[in-house]
C-alpha cells in the first residue's frame, strides 16, 4: 500500500454514506444527494483506518480516485450512471490503466498498463471510481491470500484467511472499505472469499464476462465478477460487466425443481456440522416458498477432477510465459507449480474433450432439474499465515481438504454463485452454493434473492462494521 490517505479523520467507523449498498449510493449520487466525491473521500478515510489490520490493498489511489469521483460529479451523465460515485476495489490481476499489474508476484514486469482491462473500462464508464488494487497469492493460484511481507486477514476473525484468490477483494467489502470489488474465478477464487467472508458473488457462465485473464484464461476455467453484500449489488455489478443494463430486480418466478447434493468430490473429504446445518437451512427455506428439493448428486466424475487440475497447473506456467517472469524469483510453491504446469502442456494433458463431455453431462443433468444448491466449504477458511512459505504439496493438500465444491463449474462453463446462510462457524459465517444450466444467471440472482430475504446475513464484520458504532 502507498500508505496515502485522504485528509481527515481516521477513525475506525465513519458513519454516513460508509457502509451503503453500492446501489443506494449510486441512486443517491445520481440524484444529487451526494458527491462522488465526498462518497469516495469518506471511503478512503475507512480504508485508512481499516486496512492496516487487514492488509486487503496493494495500492491506494488517493489521488486518482479523487480526481474520478470529480469527473462523476461533473458528467452530464451522471443521473443515467448506473454506479455513479460508487467506491470499487479491483484485484491485482487485470489491469487499471496507470497502475503495475502484478499477479501478486515479486518477478513482474514494473511497466504500468497502458489501459484498462474491458471490466475495469465498464466500470468506470458506469460510474465507478477505482480506489485501490486488492491483494492476491502468487499468479492467483492458492485458496488463501499471502506474500512475502504480508497476509491478508479474515475481517470477520484475523486470524483467519479471507481466502483466495480474491482474497483481498473480499477483505475489502466484508469490512466496509468499499460495497463492490471485482475479482475472478479460476477454480473458485471469487466463490470460496466469498464463502469465507460472508458474501455474495457470482462466476457467470463462459462468454458472459469479457474474461482475458492471464495467458488463456486457465484454459477457459477463469471468469470475471464481483464481491457485494447484497443480491442487489451483485446483480447491478454483474449487470455492468455483462454490458448490460442494470434493470430492476426479476418478478416472482415459478417455483423450481431444486437438487441438492453435499458428496464430496474429493473422496475422503466431508462437509462439517455448520455447513451441512446451512444446506438444512436453505432447503427448509426453499420448500417453504413452494419449490422442490430433491438429493441428486451431480456427474463430477474423476476424469472431470483431474482436467480441473490439469487447467490449473497448465496456467501457472503460461501465465509465467505471458508475463514474461523471471521465474527463478518465483515463490518456491509456485515455481514448481509452474514446472508441474510446463509437464502438463508437454504432454497435451489440457483436452477440451474433458471438459466438453462433462459440459454434455451437466446439461443432461439440468434437463431434470432446474438448480442445484451444494456446499461451498468444507469448514474454517485456512489459517491466515505465510502459506507461501510451505511447499506445494502442502497448500495443494490444503487447499483442496477445504474447497472441493468448487472447481467443476470453472471447466463446465456453468453459472455458479455463492451466498451467506446459515448459523456460522464459530463467528465466522457459513454459505451454499447455487448452480444452474448454461444461460441461468438470472435465475440464480432471483434465488438468491428470495433466499436473502428469508435468511437475511449481517451485510459487514463486526468489528469493521461502519454501519455499527460499537463493532
Amino acid at each position: 500500500m502507498d500508505g496515502s490517505a485522504a485528509p481527515g479523520s481516521t477513525s475506525l467507523h465513519d458513519p454516513g454514506v460508509v457502509g451503503l449498498p453500492a446501489t443506494e449510493i449510486a441512486a443517491r449520487v445520481r440524484a444529487g444527494e451526494l458527491s462522488a466525491v465526498e462518497v469516495v473521500r469518506a471511503h478512503l478515510r475507512h480504508l485508512a483506518a481499516a486496512d492496516a489490520r487487514l492488509g486487503a490493498f496493494r495500492v491506494v489511489r488517493t489521488e486518482a480516485a479523487l480526481a474520478e469521483a470529480a469527473e462523476v460529479d461533473a458528467s452530464p451523465r451522471r443521473d443515467r450512471l448506473p454506479l455513479a460515485g460508487v467506491p470499487i476495489a479491483v484485484k491485482d490481476n487485470v489491469a487499471v490503466a496507470g497502475e503495475v499489474v502484478t499477479d501478486g508476484s515479486r518477478a513482474h514486469s514494473p511497466a504500468p498498463a497502458p489501459t484498462d482491462h474491458p471490466v475495469v473500462a465498464r466500470l468506470r464508464a458506469a460510474g465507478a471510481v477505482v480506489v485501490g488494487i486488492t491483494r492476491v497469492p502468487e499468479l492467483c493460484l492458492y485458496s488463501a491470500t499471502d506474500g512475502p511481507g504480508t497476509v491478508t486477514r479474515n475481517p470477520w476473525d484475523t486470524a483467519r484467511s479471507s481466502a483466495g484468490s480474491s482474497g483481498g477483494s473480499a477483505a475489502a467489502v466484508a469490512a466496509g472499505i468499499v460495497p463492490l470489488a471485482q475479482g475472478n474465478d479460476g477454480m473458485g477464487s471469487l466463490r470460496l472469499p466469498a464463502a469465507a467472508c460472508g458474501l455474495v458473488t457470482l462466476k457467470p457462465g463462459s462468454g458472459v464476462v469479457p474474461a482475458s485473464i492471464g495467458a488463456d484464461s486457465w484454459s477457459g476455467m477463469a471468469e470475471n465478477g464481483v464481491l457485494a453484500t447484497t443480491v442487489a449489488d451483485l446483480r447491478a455489478g454483474s449487470a455492468v460487466l455483462a454490458g448490460a443494463e442494470p434493470g430492476p430486480p426479476p418478478g416472482e418466478g415459478a417455483p423450481l425443481r431444486v437438487a441438492v447434493s453435499t458428496r464430496s468430490p474429493l473422496p475422503g473429504v466431508r462437509l462439517d456440522a455448520a455447513g451441512r446445518a446451512a444446506v438444512d437451512a436453505v432447503v427448509a427455506e426453499l420448500r417453504s416458498a413452494g419449490h422442490t428439493v430433491v438429493h441428486r448428486d451431480p456427474p463430477v466424475t474423476a476424469g472431470a477432477a483431474l482436467g480441473a487440475v490439469a487447467r490449473w497447473l497448465a496456467g501457472a506456467d503460461a501465465d509465467a510465459d505471458a508475463l514474461g517472469l523471471d521465474r527463478s524469483a518465483l515463490e518456491p510453491r509456485s515455481r514448481r507449480h509452474a514446472q508441474l504446469g510446463r509437464w502438463v502442456r508437454r504432454a497435451g494433458l489440457v483436452r477440451p474433450g474433458v471438459a466438453a463431455l462433462f459440459r454434455s453431462r451437466m446439461g443432461e443433468f439440468f434437463d431434470h432439474v432446474d438448480v442445484l444448491l451444494t456446499p461451498i466449504v468444507t469448514g474454517l477458511p485456512l489459517p491466515a499465515r505465510p502459506w507461501h512459505e510451505r511447499g506445494l504439496l502442502a497448500n495443494l493438500t490444503a487447499n483442496a481438504r477445504w474447497a472441493p465444491w468448487a472447481a467443476a463449474w470453472n471447466l463446465s462453463g456453468l453459472p455458479a454463485l455463492v451466498l451467506p446462510a446459515g448459523p456460522g462457524r464459530e463467528g465466522l459465517p457459513t454459505a451454499v452454493q447455487l448452480v444452474g444450466p448454461a444461460g441461468s444467471e438470472t435465475r440464480l440472482l432471483w434465488l438468491a434473492g428470495e433466499l436473502e430475504r428469508r435468511l437475511p446475513w449481517r451485510r459487514h464484520a463486526p468489528v469493521f462494521d461502519p454501519r455499527d458504532p460499537v463493532g
